[in-house]
């Protein structure tokens, strides 16, 4: 039965997803800003916006040996006013060292917090009964909407960075230690005995071959993502021929589908189970590549983006949720280390098809994402396990 205490822990919950939806949105899109700000050239940028993933995957595995001390709620609650705060030290700074050390706290505290979030999200699902994951994401991409057009306001108006971020900063902030007030934590259950049908803690290997699939569906989800993120504007205006303006609509069509496909998605794992709701997303984003691809014109590739958005956007929050069924007694460190292949995808992603379009071409660069997500298809039966092990 869900009580109020629940109702707040989800809402809380849902904010956090969100603030985290701006502050990276905030980052992302002024990367001309910062660049311009701090001097940095084309060929050094790329080193520094590596380093964040990078990072934020030693934050995912820092998250995971701290909540063997201390509450995910607790990781919560402090890794989401220090990715705020660092946002101000990306806007703040007036050296190329002090944007080294901003990005460096940044992108450990994402690590950190995108694991503590989804370790709380799948808890939750677990105390609701139901499927909930799904507008925990909605909540984020709400969020990097929200984050994007704050940014180009501020582009607009040409605001400072620091008088850009600060507002922003100042209203989430407070927001968010208050509502981690309500955060609910999963009970801490007795550890199962190992068995024949379970990878105990003392088989690591064992227990990520159980995780694997899940890890490869991951990576294959933000391959997918950072292809959109970052070469749909370029493939809509130089390979389909569309004008500057209409090559930035393809990114806001791809997450405000994003967000109505995750707003949608828990009635569809709620009715027709978690693996057809896999199993349709990846075919639908398959071919919304696919579409790019082939398309003749901006309008037809404008419809594979959207595509691409209702169909990728249900992978990663139910990625998390099967982790959590399939590791029932250390859901928290199957999710932290399932979210390192989070950063994995994006940093694969987006050097594999530029790469693939400059010595090939960029309409052939597609179908490797294409394929990728396909093979999605064939790891759906990994989101509905028959047993259960310990990470």
């Amino acid at each position: 039965m869900v009580d109020t205490r629940m109702r707040h822990g989800r809402a809380a919950l849902a904010f956090s997803f969100f603030a985290q939806g701006v502050a990276f949105a905030l980052l992302v899109t002024r990367i001309p800003a910062v660049q311009d700000r701090y001097g940095i050239s084309n060929a050094l940028l790329p080193a520094f916006l590596a380093a964040v993933p990078v990072l934020a995957g030693a934050g995912s595995v820092g998250a995971e040996q701290l909540v063997k001390r201390v509450r995910p709620g607790l990781v919560l609650r402090w890794s989401q006013p220090v990715v705020l705060l660092a946002l101000l030290g990306v806007a703040a700074g007036d050296a190329v060292l002090h944007l080294a050390v901003a990005l460096a706290v940044f992108g450990v505290g994402v690590g950190a917090l995108d694991a503590s979030m989804n370790m709380l999200g799948v808890s939750l699902q677990h105390r609701y009964g139901r499927s909930i994951m799904l507008g925990f994401h909605a909540a984020y991409s709400l969020g990097g909407i929200v984050g994007a057009t704050l940014a180009w306001v501020g582009a607009h108006g040409q605001l400072p960075l620091l008088g850009s971020y600060l507002p922003v900063v100042a209203v989430l902030l407070p927001a968010a230690l208050l509502g981690s007030r309500w955060y609910l934590d999963a009970g801490r259950g007795p550890e199962p005995q190992e068995g024949p049908g379970a990878a105990g803690v003392g088989q690591p290997v064992a227990a990520f071959r159980l995780l694997l699939p899940l890890c490869l569906v991951m990576t294959f989800a933000y391959i997918g993502d950072s292809t959109v993120s970052n070469w749909s504007a370029k493939y809509l205006q130089d390979v389909l021929g569309s004008s500057e303006q209409l090559a930035t609509v393809p990114y806001n069509v791809y997450m405000a589908t994003t967000l109505i496909g995750r707003s949608l998605g828990d009635l569809g794992v709620r009715r027709f189970g978690a693996a057809a709701v896999v199993r349709s997303g990846a075919l639908l984003a398959a071919l919304g590549f696919g579409t790019v691809a082939a398309a003749s014109g901006p309008g037809t590739g404008m419809l594979g983006f959207t595509l691409l958005g209702l169909g990728l956007c249900v992978l990663v929050p139910q990625t998390f949720a099967a982790a959590g069924r399939l590791f029932p007694e250390a859901s928290d460190s199957a999710v932290a280390r399932l979210n390192i292949f989070n950063y994995v995808g994006f940093l694969i992603g987006s050097p594999l098809v530029g790469a693939l379009g400059d010595v090939w071409n960029y309409r052939g660069a597609m179908l490797v994402p294409m394929a990728l997500v396909l093979v999605t298809v064939v790891y759906a039966t990994s989101f509905t396990p028959r047993r259960t092990a310990t990470a």
